[in-house]
């Protein structure tokens, strides 16, 4: 069997090529930059080396806590695991704090909503009845409707819908509420939380995101036979009587009877578009929507703190903001803006004064900040309405040993680094049922 190519050495890739490679399948891992990881990576920028947008990881990411442990990756030594805490505040709203106790699920969330502070004795009912109904029942919808529609016919305060389900839902799908699908929605809250406890744990990063996972995959994948092909762009690919034969690197054709595909939608569209049984593919692919993310990293003196790993914002320009002093970064704030805007048309200086003056309302005795940074993402995330989700194409292709894996395919998660890690296993695992191998 000859090695089976990988194109893209983001998450998805990655995760196809460390399951295959733990079942001594060949893999060969062309990756066309320099570092490993995509749009997850870590960055240097000036004296600072930050990740390309803030992430934030969950208990209930199993699979890639599996792929971690089998690359050598220690949960302990790269995350601080800590039981959920929502903490919401605003410029002109009743800080809200939810904090789930170490109970057995789904009663831990029941019991926090209860407990929690900044919220109306009714609006307490209302969560409860809501979360009692999908979480006991298994409420479902039959047809996928946008979350707010949802939410407003389980009767949810409009208080509760601005100060805890848009942040939650721009957090968790980077697209608004009136967008968002209910059923992709739904599906990340039953994972997290109705099967146990820990699957609602906050995994807060210790180390940046390369550390995580994305160096320790390719270390994995070259001490076990594999090859990683940095800087190496695919250009073409080459079918055969419906088959894939090989793929195209500069100019040089490296024969594979086995593909998968981990690259962006626009990159994927381009790689498929040229043969016509591929046709109708790349064009439900084109035509995937994509949601940005901006992150503004601000420097403030060192024992600057949020007094909490992160918080989320209400009647401001960001929605959420994390204290980077566990990743080693001392007063270093990671603010993060979901989703389309005006944000994405300012100008970076702009962009950073806006953020900064609002930070300096919430938090008056902050010294001002000594430098900031501005990354934006334009195509960080597919823009999860419900009519989008129905798009999503699944991994196997119409021709043979060509696959696909992202965190765009059809997951049943949204755009989540768990959704892109269990897109690459179930590439990987279709090239080993296709070959035999499984």
């Amino acid at each position: 069997m000859t090695p089976v190519t990988i194109v893209g050495g983001g998450w998805a890739g990655l995760a196809a090529a460390v399951e295959l490679t733990s079942h001594r399948i060949p893999v060969t891992v062309f990756e066309a930059a320099g570092q490993l990881g995509g749009r997850a990576r870590t960055v240097e920028v000036n004296r600072y080396r930050i990740d390309n947008g803030q992430h934030l990881m969950l208990g209930a990411y199993h699979e890639m806590l599996r792929l971690m442990h089998i690359v050598g990756v220690n949960e302990e030594d790269v995350f601080d695991r800590l039981p959920l805490e929502l903490f919401m505040t605003g410029l002109r709203t009743t800080p809200v704090r939810i904090s789930l106790p170490r109970q057995p699920a789904p009663l831990h969330l029941v019991s926090g909503l209860y407990r929690a502070t900044g919220i109306k004795f009714s609006e307490k009912m209302d969560l409860v009845r809501l979360c009692t109904s999908l979480l006991l029942r298994r409420d479902t919808t039959d047809r996928d409707i946008s979350l707010a529609q949802w939410l407003e016919q389980h009767r949810q305060p409009d208080s509760l819908r601005q100060r805890l389900w848009e942040p939650l839902c721009l957090a968790t799908m980077n697209t608004p509420l009136d967008e968002a699908s209910t059923r992709l929605f739904l599906r990340v809250m039953r994972d997290v939380f109705t099967r146990q406890s820990r699957d609602a744990d906050l995994l807060l990063t210790r180390r940046d995101l390369g550390a995580v996972f994305p160096e320790p995959a390719g270390r994995y994948v070259e001490a076990h036979g594999g090859t990683i092909r940095m800087k190496h762009r695919v250009n073409a690919l080459r079918i055969s009587e419906y088959a894939i034969s090989a793929v195209s690197v500069a100019h040089q054709n490296v024969l594979s009877d086995h593909v998968i595909l981990a690259v962006p939608p626009s990159t994927c569209h381009r790689l498929l578009a040229p043969h016509p049984i591929l046709l109708p593919l790349a064009e439900t692919i084109g035509a995937i929507p994509a949601a940005p993310i901006c992150t503004i990293y601000i420097q403030y003196a060192s024992g600057t703190t949020l007094g909490r790993p992160l918080i989320g914002l209400v009647d401001t320009t960001a929605q959420w903001m994390f204290d980077r002093a566990r990743n080693g970064q001392a007063g270093l704030m990671a603010v993060v803006i979901s989703g389309a805007g005006n944000h994405m048309d300012a100008d970076k200086k702009t962009l950073a004064e806006t953020v900064i003056r609002e930070m300096a309302l919430l938090f008056p005795h902050w010294p001002p900040p000594v430098d900031w940074h501005v990354i934006r993402e334009k195509h960080a995330t597919f823009v999860a309405r419900p009519e989008v989700n129905a798009m999503r194409p699944a991994n196997r292709t119409p021709v043979r040993g060509l696959w696909l894996a992202g965190d765009y395919t059809a997951t049943g998660y949204p755009a989540t680094l768990e959704g892109a890690i269990r897109s690459g296993i179930a590439a990987a695992r279709g090239v080993m049922q296709e070959s035999g191998a499984a």
